[in-house]
């Protein structure tokens, strides 16, 4: 059963909140059907993952990067906004939050119906790919086509640049552009709500400190705990989907 004492409890938070962040990680997705990539059990304990060096040295690292990406690509493109992102989507459309920084990849806060300039991927967006040098956009179901014809991992049309996903990978400069809006929204906030986050990966995870250190609430939503529960002002270990969309009166 969901804790109705944490759903009234982050339920009054917002309330009193003028202009609140909320901060998402693999927790709000998983009830979606996407797996925590990092967890014990996930994805990464049974295949390590191919880091950014690798990808721009070798074609057969390229290679197996899309053939992963292809094997996961059904359950990206099934994957649908669960409670916990229409309660995040009910926030932003109320003028409650200002913004969504997210760490996530999936796309789905963007498919609940926030405007995409409202949220900040700070580790991209795996639901389309884009080339390395020039910028050039490209469709995964556009590549897919060519990636089962010929298994040659896709490079761009204009440059013959190497094109991946535009996600950020282990040992790729974290985008700077969206890093400093996080920044910004972050020290603009006084309420700030992470969600599904375990809160260890860095510079990440850095913004609810900052926030806290700068006076705003902190509230944190995960199954488990976190390294900052000592810090926050509300903790609550319970379904994303359950506290929050109590808290905000959504199904």
């Amino acid at each position: 059963m969901p804790d109705d004492r944490g759903s009234a409890a982050l339920a009054r938070l917002i309330a009193a909140a003028g202009r609140a962040v909320v901060f998402t990680g693999a927790g709000i997705s998983t009830e979606s059907g996407i797996p925590d990539f990092r967890s014990p059990g996930g994805i990464w304990t049974r295949m390590a993952p191919i880091d950014f060096d690798s990808f721009l040295a070798s074609e057969a690292a390229r290679q197996e990067t899309w053939r992963r990406r292809f094997a996961m690509e059904d359950m990206f493109r099934t994957a649908a906004p669960n409670r916990g992102h229409r309660a995040v989507e009910a926030l932003v459309r109320r003028g409650k939050v200002a913004a969504v920084i997210t760490q996530n990849i999936d796309g789905l806060h963007q498919a609940s119906g926030i405007a995409a300039e409202q949220v900040i991927e700070l580790h991209g967006n795996t639901t389309y790919a884009h080339c390395l040098d020039c910028g050039t956009r490209y469709e995964i179901a556009a590549i897919r086509v060519a990636f089962d014809q010929d298994g040659a991992a896709p490079r761009c049309l204009r440059c013959r640049g190497f094109v991946k996903t535009a996600t950020i990978s282990f040992g790729q400069a974290m985008p700077e552009a969206a890093m400093q809006r996080a920044h910004r929204e972050t020290l603009a906030a006084d309420l700030f709500i992470v969600l599904g986050s375990s809160l260890v990966v860095y510079p990440a995870a850095g913004f609810p400190e900052l926030a806290k250190r700068n006076g705003a609430a902190l509230a944190i939503v995960n199954r488990e705990p976190t390294g900052l529960d000592p810090l926050a002002d509300l903790v609550v270990h319970d379904g994303i989907g359950d506290v929050l969309g109590d808290a905000v009166g959504v199904n």
